[in-house]
């Protein structure tokens, strides 16, 4: 539906393509906009169509054409995205929400039908099939059902999404990845609608949602309120962002891969600081990036911390849409609309940027990165010194002194394991520079294969996530690494758990016709699934004996995955220590069976004459990797497999639907509950009042992660989660995942900073969920059960945080649970973009130590009591810059001043409501 722009740049006119007019928003008509960079064009065109005068007004747009490049973001401006894309894990919430809020509707006398998406939205199931299968030819099939089985009630739930709600659509389980989905079909690039063309811009809720950036697309990940208001039509509060241009140069060198490419930018960025700004790429060297290769990196914005990393539209991006099954009529829509807006890349003329950035393409080399996060990158050659440097840290070792952290509960090197006492490294022996721990446990499997398993061995090798597995040239690259491997009689190590899971049915398409797949699987590398399993810790469990080992001897095992995330805690509950690496290169460390190896010097294994083979041998060259894509990958793969991509296979039509506008809520679900947020509210908010007698819930250091806030992976036995779902009938074979319980908040609540490797800084040396309960002299308690004893108590808490509070996944949850546990306030050194937005749609206010302050600079030890004061001038309609804290309870009674980080006056408006949902719900009704 059409929103009439008030046109007041006569920026309207009309563009032919093929016979058919189109309605456009000429940006040229803006004064300045043909300095713009891409992103802001696309921005920038955005404002002018949706302009009405209230939330999009003429000064927005003025604003915007006069963008000073090197000022600091000040603008507020409001973006409205065309489309919103949703994966199962955070997608359900959504609509359990928007069914949810049409309850509410109705019982405050509004008309339910109100709430429903204005834009399309569509939702790809891609995260909820485990690889509990794996090497062995039925794997994919046991996964898919064992997915149906668990996931049951979520997907008839999501079925009946589909018939209850307008422009809503589902893909269902086992076509592919949501990002692979969204490039390959789901993309328009420039949409046609309502007689209109414009810029395809999408909001998701996965922080990868950036992948699509590789098509010109802009867009990003948000949370799931965010994303929710977006479907009900709310725009997007921003401030104009600074735009940071990555020149390109060069191509990239023999044996040098995508995923190399892409650790090395993220390198970079991070190094930079490009938190909240955008990223363009440009110059002479994105003509020699292909689509695939573009896709990857803007998969990793979130890595880097962009809010997006833009490769603008060119004969590169039209190429791929053909080949993926677009209509002609479409491509030729795209370009002759990218060229009549300014939008088309000409690496002669160079943009205004805020900041700049250089690389050359030839200077890349064959890179790892990890053992826990993806910007530190390893170039190959270091591999084997730089795990032996990180090994001591994760290690046991109970004779030597206990490492001290630093005083923001930091460890200078690697995070240690999930114990109480605090490793370091073991004395050199003999004053061997070559010496590492070494722990070797002797293991027999069911079958009778014997081996001994060290710290170090590689426990899983897996090709996963949507960041490499459907770009052609590295996966084409890693199955011919693995005929070549199999042809000298190498094998992967009996102790590697190994699986494949392609973004795309389309690769297993071309694997076939390549006649490849017989090699994968006598490697080890067996279809588990099409969705994200390893990269999200759906990697499913280890061999019981293994397993066993790992645990009984505390071994400091690897994982190693083609993926974007290697967070603590993240792969396997099992494996400590998590390497990102190219596809060809997972399958080279599950031959070597471990991270203690240089793979350009030493041996993977011995020939069946006993020869040694070295990775170099059965490395693939360039031109047979080419040979092989432009043989067996063609367009008719993409046209056939999204043909009818919404329809699903038997099992998805078979499954009993509900129907009606109102979901019918099964009291008896443990997957679906109907959520608390708009229990006896009210048509007008409330005013906004201070926080006062305050307790913290938690103490932090930096980089707490939002893997550390939300819940995710499996759900522990012995966890608040795990005797909630066996208190309601359900057995640990049945507790599933975290992620695929997302529709219950009663299990999500108990899940919310539980993450194992958690150091919460009001206990000594303790990781995990837990806290202390200062209503009980401050005895250590889960943080679910602390948060439920001050809320029976009516007692708000406070969580104090170090830098970079959130980052990570733009996860709802991570917001959701610290609102429901009780947090009315987090005061942190500074916050990732997405997860301070989502806490003020959640109703909690994110404040900001001065700066050079943090809670151990201010004496907090949180146990104090905490009055935070001054936010009741928002009941006035302003936005304060800073509140008072006041502290008491230990020491001397005391205050600091703590920055508020409501950055809009569209936040402040989701603040004084008690949340995006609340505001976005009552401003229906009142239409």
């Amino acid at each position: 539906m059409r929103n009439p722009s008030k046109n007041s740049f006569d920026a309207r006119t009309t563009l032919s393509v093929g016979g058919t007019d189109y309605e456009i928003f000429d940006i040229t008509k803006v004064d300045g906009s043909a300095k713009l960079p891409f992103s802001l064009k696309v921005l920038l065109e955005n404002l002018l169509r949706t302009e009405d005068g209230a939330n999009v007004t003429a000064a927005q747009i003025e604003a915007l054409g006069k963008w000073e490049a090197k000022a600091e973001p000040a603008t507020e401006i409001q973006f409205t995205p065309s489309r919103v894309i949703m994966q199962d894990f955070t997608g359900v919430p959504c609509i359990v929400d928007l069914a949810t809020m049409r309850e509410a509707m109705t019982q405050l006398g509004g008309d339910a039908a109100k709430i429903n998406p204005l834009a399309p939205a569509e939702l790809v199931i891609d995260h909820s099939v485990i690889a509990d299968v794996f090497g062995r030819a039925d794997a994919f099939e046991r996964n898919v059902d064992i997915e149906y089985e668990r996931n049951k009630e979520r997907y008839q739930f999501l079925r009946w999404g589909q018939t209850a709600f307008d422009e809503f659509k589902v893909v269902p389980p086992g076509t592919g990845i949501v990002h692979q989905v969204n490039i390959e079909h789901l993309a328009r690039v420039v949409f046609a609608r309502g007689g209109q063309a414009y810029p395809d811009t999408v909001v998701g809720t996965d922080s990868h949602t950036t992948m699509v950036n590789g098509l010109g697309v802009l867009g990003w990940g948000v949370g799931g309120i965010e994303a929710e208001a977006a479907m009900l039509g709310q725009p997007v509060s921003m401030l104009i962002p600074r735009v940071v241009g990555f020149k390109l140069s060069g191509e990239l060198p023999d044996g040098a891969t995508a995923t190399d490419l892409v650790l090395t930018i993220t390198e970079m960025l991070r190094e930079h600081g490009v938190v909240g700004k955008f990223v363009e790429f440009y110059g002479d060297g994105v003509g020699a990036v292909p689509l695939a290769n573009r896709a990857t990196i803007g998969n990793m914005s979130p890595e880097f911390g962009s809010t997006a990393a833009i490769f603008p539209i060119d004969e590169e991006t039209t190429r791929y849409l053909a080949f993926t099954g677009r209509s002609d009529e479409h491509v030729a829509l795209v370009e002759a609309y990218a060229k009549a807006q300014g939008l088309w890349h000409d690496p002669s003329n160079e943009p205004e940027f805020s900041e700049y950035l250089e690389l050359d393409l030839g200077s890349v080399v064959p890179s790892i990165a990890g053992p826990k996060r993806p910007q530190d990158r390893i170039a190959l050659s270091d591999a084997k010194t730089a795990f032996r440097e990180a090994l001591p840290a994760y290690v046991e070792n109970r004779e030597n002194p206990t490492k001290q952290a630093d005083g923001n509960g930091s460890f200078p090197a690697s995070d240690p394991p999930s114990t109480e006492r605090e490793p370091v490294a073991p004395p050199v022996e003999d004053g061997d520079p070559n010496h590492r721990p070494s722990k070797k446990v002797p293991v027999t499997l069911e079958d009778g294969t014997s081996f001994e398993l060290d710290h170090g061995a590689v426990a899983i090798a897996s090709i996963t996530s949507c960041t490499n597995t459907s770009n052609p040239s590295v996966m084409i690259g890693a199955a011919l690494l693995a005929k070549n491997a199999v042809d000298r009689g190498l094998n992967r190590k009996p102790w590697v758990k190994t699986t494949l899971a392609p973004g795309s049915q389309v690769v297993m398409d071309y694997y076939d016709r390549a006649g490849l797949t017989p090699y994968l699987e006598k490697a080890g590398f067996y279809l588990v699934g099409y969705g994200c399993t390893t990269c999200i810790g759906n990697s499913g469990p280890l061999p019981d004996k293994i397993s066993a080992a790992v645990n009984e001897e505390d071994l400091s095992v690897v994982s190693v995955l083609s993926g974007n995330r290697n967070f603590e805690g993240r792969i396997n509950p099992d494996v400590k220590m998590n390497y990102l690496a190219s596809p060809p290169l997972v399958i080279a460390y599950a031959l070597a069976g471990t991270m203690d190896i240089d793979l350009q010097n030493d041996p993977l294994g011995e020939d069946t004459d006993g020869n040694p083979v070295y990775l170099r041998d059965i490395w693939p060259a360039p031109a047979e990797v080419q040979k092989v894509i432009d043989e067996a990958v063609s367009s008719e793969m993409f046209t056939k497999g999204y043909a009818d991509v919404f329809a699903g296979d038997e099992r998805w039509k078979s499954l009993e639907t509900p129907s009606g506008d109102l979901f019918e809520w099964d009291e008896d679900s443990t997957y679906v509950r109907r959520p608390p947020y708009f229990e006896d509210m009210p048509a007008e908010p409330a005013p906004v009042e201070d926080i006062s007698g305050a307790r913290v819930l938690a103490k932090l250091g930096d980089s707490v992660t939002t893997d550390h806030i939300s819940p995710a992976g499996a759900i522990k036995a012995d966890s608040p989660a795990g005797k909630y779902l066996q208190e309601h009938g359900v057995k640990r074979l049945d507790f599933n995942s975290y992620g695929s319980r997302r529709g219950n908040h009663e299990v999500m609540i108990r899940g919310t900073f539980a993450n194992i490797r958690l150091r919460n800084l009001l206990l000594d040396g303790v990781q995990g969920g837990f806290t202390r309960n200062w209503l009980a002299d401050g005895e250590q308690t889960t943080i679910y059960d602390a948060s439920v004893a001050y809320q029976d108590a009516g007692i708000p808490l406070v969580v104090l945080a170090g830098k970079e509070y959130g980052s990570g996944s733009s996860r709802d949850w991570a917001a959701k649970g610290t609102a429901l546990l009780g947090v009315k306030a987090v005061i942190a050194e500074s916050y990732e973009r997405i997860h301070r937005s989502n806490l003020i749609g959640m109703g909690v206010i994110p404040l900001q130590f001065s700066d050079g302050e943090n809670a151990d600079s201010l004496g907090l030890t949180g146990e104090e009591t905490l009055d935070i004061v001054g936010l009741e001038k928002l009941n006035d309609g302003q936005t304060p810059r800073t509140v008072t804290v006041k502290v008491s309870g230990v020491g001397e009674p005391r205050e600091f001043e703590a920055i508020v980080r409501i950055d809009t006056p569209g936040e402040a408006d989701y603040y004084r409501n008690g949340g995006i949902m609340q505001y976005v719900l009552r401003s229906l009704l009142r239409k």
